[in-house]
């Protein structure tokens, strides 16, 4: 160290990162790019230059979900002071469950926010933020941790692999980044120090796994989720152009099929696709999704894109009367002038039945890339719920992906209902001609 300056070695993309004063400092891209060690070992520099300030307090290190020390960056931090052994080794004491400036003033604390987020906000001298593994981070979360960082001269610094484009993360660090804010995109090829052993991974991903590339080392978002149920299908599709640009025919039915939320910031999404059924053809042209909206949102929806003669096709449940206005989807969407047709309840393993008449039909699908690109991401998504102990498929996973999918398969579900058979009559005896 000179003249205050502690000399490190990073990749060159992040120097710019880590020059001159920022309030934020963020790193984005996929895997062997050395930002998570590059973040550890300035996170040490960092405490370094604080002590020897005379300042005291903590470094917080946080993920979003951390069960044990061994979940946290407790071993990233060591290893960065290991990989540093003249700049950082003489100043930290490093233990069994704790690491800390020699002389006391800075220490490092590994926090959890998806279990232990109040903790962060009841500690002071919060002199850095580091949020690693950021990308599962969500809003509220957010909203509750940055404004516990609240020294005079605190930063906060976000490092993650996207995985998603409507990410919490990605909507506040990267694509609407704050003003005083020093971030780059930093992926394998960045690393000088890219070690051999990671070439053979990222080479057998690029010829094996191609799906999973782009996002594991590229940092491009997941477009498919390894195991989902509909990997297959969507690949297919794209390789014969089913999914691109799909025109409406003027005169044909347009059909709503709706995967039922409701009202309140904990409701689940209500979610919808647009589609007309075209012979031996399912051609999709839009996709709508809203969380904790009233009923007339959803309408006013189809309402302004011209969807107000569609015809609403509705789960079972569309039915049962909404917890908060004491009416059921079905008989609201009739006063509202919809033609309805709700589909009965299909029983046990219901949602497993959709998922096969989806793989069944989608070599018959067209979708219309440009207007249902969060509902193509949630099929990518939608994937069972694996039993780690027995390697057992528990059903489909609950979460954001489910309702685009289950309107998807309720769509499928529907294409495939038998339909009603004209009665069959015998013309009377005295009609008959020889």
């Amino acid at each position: 160290m000179a003249d205050g300056v502690v000399q490190v070695a990073l990749p060159p993309k992040l120097i710019p990162v880590f020059e001159g004063d920022a309030t934020y400092r963020v790193a984005y891209g996929g895997r062997g790019s050395g930002k998570t060690r590059s973040f550890a070992i300035m996170a040490c520099v960092h405490a370094r230059r604080l002590a020897e300030a005379g300042c005291n307090g903590q470094i917080i290190c946080a993920r979003q979900f951390l069960n044990s020390l061994a979940d946290s960056s407790f071993s990233e931090i060591k290893e960065a002071i290991a990989s540093e052994p003249e700049v950082l080794g003489p100043y930290f004491d490093v233990g069994v469950n704790y690491i800390r400036t020699r002389d006391k003033r800075i220490e490092f604390t590994f926090v959890g926010l998806h279990k232990n987020i109040n903790s962060v906000k009841s500690r002071s001298r919060v002199w850095l933020l580091w949020v690693d593994e950021a990308e599962t981070i969500t809003e509220k979360a957010w909203e509750t941790v940055l404004p516990s960082v609240r020294e005079d001269f605190s930063e906060i610094w976000v490092t993650w692999n996207p995985a998603r484009e409507a990410s919490a993360t990605h909507q506040r660090f990267r694509l609407n980044p704050p003003d005083d804010c020093r971030g780059t995109e930093l992926n394998w090829r960045d690393n000088p120090r890219f070690p051999a052993i990671l070439e053979r991974l990222r080479l057998e991903d690029e010829a094996k796994r191609p799906d999973q590339y782009r996002h594991i080392w590229e940092g491009d978002f997941v477009t498919l989720v390894e195991g989902a149920y509909f990997v297959k299908q969507l690949n297919a599709a794209r390789d014969e152009k089913r999914i691109g640009r799909v025109a409406a025919d003027p005169v044909m039915k347009v059909k709503a099929f709706i995967d039922i939320g409701g009202t309140g910031d904990r409701s689940d999404s209500f979610a919808l696709w647009i589609a007309q059924f075209a012979g031996r053809e399912i051609r999709v042209l839009n996709y709508y999704e809203a969380q904790g909206q009233p009923l007339s949102t959803h309408i006013n929806w189809l309402r302004d894109n011209g969807y107000e003669s569609a015809e609403i096709i509705l789960p079972h449940d569309g039915t049962t009367p909404d917890r908060g206005y004491d009416v059921t989807y079905e008989s609201a969407f009739m006063d509202a002038g919809f033609d309805v047709d709700t589909i009965p309840n299909q029983g046990k393993g219901a949602a497993m039945k959709r998922v096969e008449a989806v793989r069944r039909l989608f070599p018959s699908i067209w979708i219309n890339q440009e207007t249902t690109k969060a509902g193509i991401e949630a099929l990518g998504w939608y994937h069972p719920k694996i039993d780690d102990n027995r390697s057992v498929d528990l059903g489909p996973m609950h979460d954001w992906s489910s309702h685009g999918a289950d309107a998807f398969g309720l769509m499928c579900v529907a294409y495939e209902r038998p339909k009603a058979r004209p009665t069959s009559f015998t013309l009377p005896e005295s009609t008959w001609v020889v």
